[in-house]
């Protein structure tokens, strides 16, 4: 199984908001670190919103914000948003094969396990654990928080 590079930068971007906490994250920033387009970014930024694992602010100084803390961000959030299809066979999909075999078949009932054991673990990674698992993410990114401003909490 290999992951789409929308999910793959779907994590880094979600890295970079989390390494810049306290601050708002700018997409042409973010693609300038990872060398990607911003239209890249901000198509995978719209399914990212919506699910709620980011927030926009518009506006001359708006940007991107995790939608909640890092640690409560698991990568299997993440994959289960980006990806289309977890279809490791052609026998995954509704109606494509004509298999004798298809609800009684070991390979299938293999793959699904497997395919859940992937998903275990992606949902025992946080965000959080990739940020944290590189103290120097902060100068790897660029990113350097005493020229940003700073989020401001909404009025109580």
């Amino acid at each position: 199984m290999r992951l789409t590079k929308q999910t793959n930068y779907a994590v880094r971007m979600l890295m970079y908001c989390a390494a810049n906490e306290g601050h708002l994250s700018r997409i042409p920033e973010i693609a300038r670190a990872y060398g990607v387009s911003e239209l890249f970014l901000f198509k995978i930024l719209q399914p990212l919103n919506k699910a709620g694992l980011v927030e926009t602010v518009r506006g001359r100084n708006g940007g991107v914000k995790l939608g909640r803390a890092a640690d409560k961000i698991t990568l299997f959030d993440v994959v289960r948003v980006t990806e289309d299809s977890f279809a490791m066979a052609e026998c995954f999909e509704d109606g494509a094969v004509e298999c004798p075999l298809v609800d009684s078949c070991g390979l299938n009932a293999a793959l699904r396990k497997a395919l859940n054991a992937f998903f275990d673990v992606l949902a025992d990674y946080t965000i959080d654990d990739l940020v944290k698992a590189r103290p120097q993410i902060n100068f790897l990114l660029g990113i350097n928080n005493l020229s940003m401003p700073k989020v401001v909490a909404p009025a109580a």
